[in-house]
């Protein structure tokens, strides 16, 4: 299974918010790309970069600091937050991030996802954002659409979305553990990758997503609170 540690990005720090809200964050670092360098150090092939202050603004807010995380090279980073357009999809492809992951756009323009699908294949990626297995959420979570969150999985996947993020909102940032039982169920529903995101808390955590065959987890402030000792997961993954 692939681990991404994740580095949210709010007015150019390394944040965590709790459950989405703006006004619920907890500083962890004021340079992101020395987080980045502290993930590669313990091994990571990965990285899962959002730009919290552009997916609520619909801009690039912090590309600068993206820019720096891939100036280390050797990751596998993908980016989301904000990218509502093709200009912001090459801005970010141009700098060399692997997969660009679109969200809000993916709901509100479903036309314009099947378009950069067919231009840029598996570097498009979507993030489904929903409270536990309900309505999809969108703009920075601040919205929520009229969605079911596993039927719109499926119409990605029928578009030809080859990776799909899905972040249970209700549980990120609580250290509560993921929704296995609803991994489960979407995984089984799918054919394409299923990247869980929210809640990722312990190895045992890890080791339950893994056992249902899910293609990778997304963890975050389970790592800086030192929950989950990033090299050992790593290991075992």
């Amino acid at each position: 299974m692939e681990i991404f540690p994740a580095i949210d990005l709010k007015d150019e720090q390394v944040v965590r918010l709790t459950q989405g809200d703006f006004d619920r964050v907890k500083i962890y670092g004021h340079n992101p790309a020395d987080a980045a360098r502290r993930f590669m150090d313990a091994g990571a092939k990965n990285l899962h970069i959002i730009d919290l202050d552009g997916a609520r603004d619909g801009a690039l807010v912090n590309i600068g600091k993206i820019r720096d995380i891939m100036a280390l090279g050797q990751l596998f980073v993908q980016v989301g937050g904000g990218i509502r357009d093709e200009w912001s999809i090459d801005a970010y492809l141009e700098l060399g991030v692997n997969r660009v992951i679109l969200g809000t756009v993916a709901v509100e323009d479903f036309a314009f996802l099947e378009r950069m699908v067919q231009k840029h294949g598996e570097r498009i990626c979507v993030s489904v954002d929903a409270r536990g297995d309900g309505k999809v959420s969108v703009r920075g979570w601040l919205q929520e659409s009229r969605l079911d969150a596993l039927e719109f999985c499926r119409e990605l996947e029928r578009a030809g979305v080859k990776t799909i993020i899905f972040t249970d909102i209700s549980r990120d940032g609580l250290l509560q553990g993921p929704n296995v039982d609803f991994y489960k169920v979407l995984n089984d529903a799918l054919s394409c990758d299923v990247i869980a995101a929210g809640g990722v808390s312990s190895a045992r955590d890890v080791a339950a997503l893994k056992e249902i065959g899910l293609h990778g987890a997304i963890i975050g402030k389970a790592i800086y609170e030192g929950n989950i000792n990033l090299a050992d997961i790593l290991e075992g993954a």
